[in-house]
C-alpha cells in the first residue's frame, strides 16, 4: 500500500474535478458541425464562454473531404475534445475541469449538455468520472 503525504492529498481534494465523457451516436446536426474545423471551432469557443469558461487556446483540425474533424479547447480550468466521424454519425465528447478555485461541475455539465444538443444524437452514453 503506497500512503502520500498529508499535503500531496490535500492538494488533491484542492484540484477535485468532474470528467464527463459522451458517445453520441446517429448524429443529425449536418455538415458544418461533422466537417468544418473552423466552424465547429467557432462554436465550441462560443460555448465554452457561455459556460463560464475560460479558454487558453485551441487546435481544431479537418481529416479532409468527407472526414471529420478532431478539436481541444484548452481551458483554464482543464480541456474539452471533440471528435467526429460523419461517415458513422457518430461524435465522441470529453470535458474535463478542475474544481481548484471553486465549483465548476454545473459549468462542465452546462458545456457538455449544449454540444450535445448541437449535435442532435439519436441516443448519448455519458459518464460522469468525479477526478481526485
Amino acid at each position: 500500500m503506497t500512503t502520500q503525504p498529508q499535503n500531496a492529498r490535500a492538494a488533491a481534494r484542492e484540484a477535485s474535478g468532474l470528467h464527463l465523457i459522451g458517445d453520441l451516436h446517429g448524429c443529425e446536426a449536418g455538415a458544418q458541425m461533422m466537417l468544418d474545423a473552423a466552424f465547429l471551432e467557432a462554436f465550441c469557443l462560443a460555448r465554452v464562454t457561455d459556460a463560464g469558461l475560460t479558454t487558453v487556446g485551441s487546435l481544431f483540425h479537418s481529416f479532409g473531404a468527407g472526414g471529420g474533424v478532431t478539436g481541444v479547447v484548452v481551458l483554464a480550468e482543464s480541456h474539452l475534445s471533440v471528435h467526429t466521424w460523419p461517415e458513422s454519425d457518430y461524435v465522441t465528447l470529453d470535458v474535463f475541469v478542475c474544481n481548484y478555485s471553486g465549483d465548476n461541475r454545473p459549468r462542465a455539465q452546462q458545456l457538455f449538455d449544449a454540444l450535445r444538443g448541437a449535435f442532435k444524437p439519436a441516443s448519448t452514453h455519458q459518464q460522469r468520472i468525479e477526478r481526485a
